[in-house]
């Protein structure tokens, strides 16, 4: 039975006390595993030769496909607990709901936490982090093994697909990302959407694409300043995209930062749409500053996105004449007409060039 592969958080506790009082040390580590392969195996083995045992938590079914999308995992927990404990270098296996180990590791409190190579001590979530450092818990971040990832696994056993797919990545009402995803699904060009990410837990982004039946996601950004993403999170956000194997990814309306990893990872595959004709007022309050500059015109930019703020190469504009007395809300308004109608061209065109 599934049951006897999983031991509760419980009874690990109990036993890293009894660990411990035998001076001998418990090493935590987590992850989906829901596809073993040799990257896998090594790592465990490292990771026990820290200390004297090691336990290896597991996301549950639920928590793996709220992370890595409705395709994951592709082993049920059980299986994945069964196959973990045969390997001589696990002791046990334990399985978490949640998407992050938080209430595991408060829980056991190892002694040793490791995190892959693709972690550093300074990229691991926020409330993580503060939970290790004050538990007083050891962090080992242990090498990945090259080329090998569920990922790059699982994207090598899959037919390989001529339509591309277009990664979404958004904050606010969604009125962009809508207009992509209707254009898409009406078969305005050929695409699919292969995952909507956001920062905001209950945008409108996020509603849109869960009524489309589109996958989606949101990331905690972490408690950085306003505007930016924690290194955890553009880590998480670099992850999924990947995992959904996307060709071009649409900013619409996102406002972080996008910055590395992601844009190194998809060098030349990141866009954005700006409600300006750019290089004229960049930045946030695009309208107002139309306005208070006594502008007379201005409209929308699509433009590739580099490691400035709205300073990548021009691809498309449109124009949108400033009327006397116009609020900034009555601008933007009339700016997201014309964005509607020119995002969901331009990336027709952009796609259309990645599989001719």
């Amino acid at each position: 039975m599934a049951d006897d592969y999983i031991s509760t958080l419980e009874e690990v506790a109990q036993w890293r006390d009894e660990l411990e009082a035998e001076s001998k040390k418990l090493v935590l580590t987590n992850g989906c595993f829901d596809l073993l392969h040799a990257g896998h195996v090594r790592y465990l083995k490292e990771a026990r030769s820290l200390g004297d045992a090691l336990v290896v938590a597991i996301n549950s079914d639920q928590s793996v496909a709220e992370l890595k999308g409705p395709n994951r995992p592709v082993y049920p927990e059980g299986d994945r607990a069964e196959i973990l404990c045969a390997l001589e270098c696990v002791d046990r296996v334990v399985v978490f709901g949640e998407k992050r180990a938080t209430h595991t590791i408060e829980t056991i409190r190892p002694h040793i936490y490791t995190k892959g190579g693709d972690y550093t001590p300074d990229n691991l979530i926020d409330e993580e982090k503060a939970l290790l450092d004050r538990l007083g818990i050891e962090i080992q971040i242990l090498s990945l093994v090259p080329g090998r990832s569920t990922s790059a696994t699982l994207a090598k056993s899959s037919p390989a697909s001529s339509v591309p797919r277009i990664g979404i990545l958004g904050s606010g009402t969604g009125t962009n990302s809508r207009a992509i995803i209707e254009a898409v699904q009406a078969g305005d060009f050929e695409a699919e959407i292969g995952i909507v990410i956001s920062d905001v837990k209950d945008s409108g982004v996020l509603e849109f694409a869960k009524e489309a039946g589109v996958p989606s996601i949101f990331v905690e950004p972490g408690t950085e300043k306003a505007g930016r993403l924690s290194d955890a999170a553009c880590k998480e956000i670099t992850d999924k995209l990947k995992s959904a194997r996307v060709d071009l990814i649409a900013l619409c309306g996102f406002m972080r930062i996008v910055r590395d990893p992601i844009l190194s990872t998809f060098e030349g595959k990141v866009i954005n749409i700006h409600p300006s004709l750019l290089p004229q007022f960049p930045g946030r309050n695009a309208c107002q500053q139309a306005i208070d500059a006594g502008a007379t015109e201005t409209g929308c930019t699509i433009h590739w996105v580099d490691s400035g703020i709205d300073t990548g190469e021009i691809i498309r504009q449109a124009k949108v004449p400033v009327l006397p007395g116009d609020t900034a809300e009555q601008l933007q308004q009339r700016i997201n007409e014309a964005e509607i109608r020119l995002y969901p061209e331009v990336v027709g065109e952009l796609l259309k060039k990645t599989i001719s």
